[in-house]
């Protein structure tokens, strides 16, 4: 049986999903709070977190990243604010999925279904290896730094999406993605109407790579399907998911 944590100050929102999940075989618990979402993690495994951002206390956002600094438990948020730059948000802190209120239970189900399939068959990250370095075109990606190394010597330091983002593209160079193939590989989720944060990421990781976007180097845009990474050589990758 797979054990999913429910956090939400709503006791309306937790007996209702609590009670739903175990229809689908699922052992729930339920936290209000910070404090409860560490006890309830403390004392049981968890195969999934559904997270809503509106916590009293410490917010979905901080726990979020709490959560992913100490575990790869899939995360799932919910949050009455929809917009991308909430999902981007919620991206960057370690989030699998991301969900609106109001929602349908039978749909949040569904997700969480897709999420755990995704994670048990997810490959590692890349790098991950204190000595793994990613070469190509001139720069250095380094794994556990989780920053790049322009080919003039300067450091440039990437968020956790964005890094996830620049891994996918360079298992997949020369290669026209679409946003909904780039955001399942580099977070195992799809984008649904959210596919505006993939493009939002994009933008950053190109500024990273000083990547004009009037006529990008590396990140080009193939109008009407999604993007394709231009690089020549890559380095450090073999063997690798």
């Amino acid at each position: 049986m797979q054990h999913i944590l429910v956090v939400d100050d709503d006791d309306d929102i937790t007996a209702l999903l609590t009670q739903y999940l175990a229809r689908f075989g699922y052992a729930t618990h339920a936290a209000r709070d910070a404090q409860t979402l560490r006890e309830r993690m403390a004392a049981q495994t968890m195969d999934l977190v559904v997270l809503d951002i509106m916590l009293p206390g410490t917010d979905g956002i901080t726990l979020a990243r709490e959560l992913r600094e100490r575990s790869a438990v899939p995360i799932i948020m919910l949050t009455a604010r929809a917009n991308p730059y909430d999902c981007v948000l919620g991206l960057e802190m370690g989030a699998d999925d991301y969900m609106s209120k109001p929602f349908e239970p039978r749909e949040l189900v569904a997700r969480i279904q897709n999420v755990l399939r995704r994670a048990a068959a997810r490959p590692l990250a890349v790098p991950s290896a204190p000595d793994d370095v990613v070469r190509f075109d001139g720069w250095a990606l380094h794994g556990v730094e989780r920053h790049l190394v322009s080919p003039a010597g300067v450091t440039v330091p990437l968020t956790n999406a964005e890094y996830r983002l620049l891994c996918t593209f360079l298992r997949m160079p020369r290669r026209v993605c679409s946003r909904d193939q780039l955001m399942e590989h580099a977070r195992g989720r799809t984008m649904d109407s959210f596919e505006r944060s993939i493009d939002l990421l994009v933008s950053r990781l190109r500024h990273k790579l000083s990547d004009d976007p009037r006529s990008p180097s590396f990140i080009r845009t193939v109008r009407g399907v999604g993007y394709l990474f231009h690089t020549q050589t890559v380095q450090g990758l073999a063997g690798r998911a």
